[in-house]
C-alpha cells in the first residue's frame, strides 16, 4: 500500500485499485492511519489566497509505454486495440479530477507530444483548453522541440495570481533532449523577481543540474551546467524565488543546493504512466503547499497500475519518490 498523498487537511493511500481517503484532518497533527503513523503538513499562516495546478510529460500521440535507449528489459505496454489510446486516457482523468479543484491556473510544463507534431499538439489543446480556457498556460519541452516544429515556443511569460507569481521559462533546445535557459531569459526572471511584491516559483520543463556534482557532463539530460550555474546563481540572490519547478525525469525529486539552502529544486512525475499524477498548490499569506495528486479516476488507475514494473521493475520506486518529494511546505525566504 503506498501513501500516496498528504496535504494540511488530508491523507490518501492507494492499495492496487483501491483508494483509501481521509478528508476533514486538522494540520500539523499525527494520525494513526492504515497501521502507520502520519502526520499532515504545517498549514501556513494567514487565509488560503488561491490553488493553481501543474502536469507535465503528457505525451499525446505516444503509443508504446516503457522505452528507454540502452535498456532493454521491458516491459513494453501499450494500449489494447480499439481502446482509447492511455495518453487520451490518463491526461482526460487528470483534467477531471483538477477541475475539482477549480484551480485559478493551470500550467503544462512540457513534453506536450510524444513526436513533436501539430496533430498531437492538438490533441492535447482538446483536452485540456475546454476544461480550462484562459486559465491554461504551457510550455514545450523537448519532444515538442525535437522534430522541428514551433509550437508552445512563446515562454518567457508570468502568471499572476493572488499570492503568488509563476513564471514559465522556455528549457528546450530544438532538436536536442537537453536544456538551457537563454541570457534572455535569465534576464527576464531576474527583473521579474527583482520587482514582484509577492513569492515567485518557478516553471520550465528541464530539470536544473545540482552545483554541488562532483561531475560536469557536456551532454547533460536536464539543463547544461552552464546555464543550471547562472539560474541557481539568479535564485540565490533573489529571495522571492520560492522554487524551481520541472518535469523531463518523469520522477518525483526534490533536491537542495547549497547555494539556495531550503529552496526546493523539484521534479514532478509523469501524467502518462505510474504514479501517474499531477500537482495542486496551495497559496496562504503565510506560505505555499505543493499537494502531489496520483490520478484515481478507476480506468486511469487501472492503466498506471500495469505500468508500476517498467523498467526491469525499476521505475515503481524512481517514479513515486518518497513522501517528501511529492508533498511539502514552502515558506518565505528572507
Amino acid at each position: 500500500m503506498d501513501l500516496t498523498t498528504v496535504a494540511d487537511d488530508e491523507v490518501v493511500f492507494h492499495d492496487g485499485l483501491e483508494v483509501r481517503r481521509y478528508p476533514g484532518l486538522e494540520p500539523d497533527t499525527a494520525y494513526e492511519l492504515e497501521g502507520r503513523q502520519v502526520r499532515t503538513l504545517p498549514r501556513p499562516g494567514g487565509e488560503l489566497l488561491t490553488s493553481f495546478c501543474t502536469a507535465n510529460d503528457v505525451h499525446f500521440g505516444e503509443l508504446e509505454c516503457g522505452h528507454l535507449d540502452g535498456f532493454d528489459e521491458g516491459p513494453i505496454y501499450m494500449s489494447e486495440p480499439d481502446a482509447e489510446p492511455y495518453p487520451t486516457l490518463m491526461n482526460r482523468c487528470a483534467v477531471a479530477e483538477m477541475t475539482e479543484v477549480d484551480p485559478a491556473a493551470v500550467v503544462v510544463k512540457g513534453d506536450l507530444t510524444a513526436f513533436g507534431t501539430l496533430d498531437e499538439y492538438e490533441q492535447f489543446l482538446a483536452v485540456y483548453e475546454p476544461a480550462f480556457g484562459d486559465r491554461l498556460h504551457h510550455v514545450r519541452g523537448n519532444h515538442d522541440a525535437y522534430y522541428g516544429e514551433t509550437f508552445a515556443d512563446t515562454a518567457p511569460y508570468a502568471v499572476e495570481l493572488p499570492g503568488v507569481t509563476l513564471a514559465v521559462i522556455d528549457t528546450a533546445i530544438p532538436r536536442r533532449e537537453s536544456g538551457r535557459v537563454s541570457a534572455e531569459s535569465l534576464e527576464w526572471l531576474d527583473q521579474l523577481a527583482a520587482e514582484a511584491d509577492r513569492p515567485v516559483l518557478v516553471f520550465g520543463h528541464h530539470h536544473a543540474w545540482s552545483p554541488d556534482s562532483a561531475d560536469r557532463p557536456e551532454g547533460y539530460f536536464g539543463i547544461n551546467p552552464d546555464d543550471s550555474e547562472r539560474l541557481v546563481e539568479l535564485v540565490a540572490r533573489r529571495p522571492g524565488i520560492l522554487g524551481y519547478f520541472a518535469g523531463h525525469t518523469h520522477r518525483n525529486r526534490v533536491r537542495r543546493f547549497t547555494a539556495t539552502g531550503s529552496l526546493p529544486w523539484v521534479e514532478v512525475a509523469a501524467v502518462k504512466d505510474f504514479p501517474g499524477g499531477w500537482a495542486e498548490y496551495r497559496v496562504f499569506e503565510g506560505g505555499i503547499l505543493q499537494v502531489f495528486r496520483r490520478v484515481s479516476v478507476p480506468e486511469a488507475l487501472a492503466w498506471s497500475e500495469k505500468t508500476r514494473d517498467m523498467y526491469g521493475g525499476l521505475y515503481e520506486g524512481y517514479a513515486l519518490g518518497a513522501l517528501g518529494d511529492r508533498c511539502f511546505p514552502m515558506e518565505p525566504r528572507s
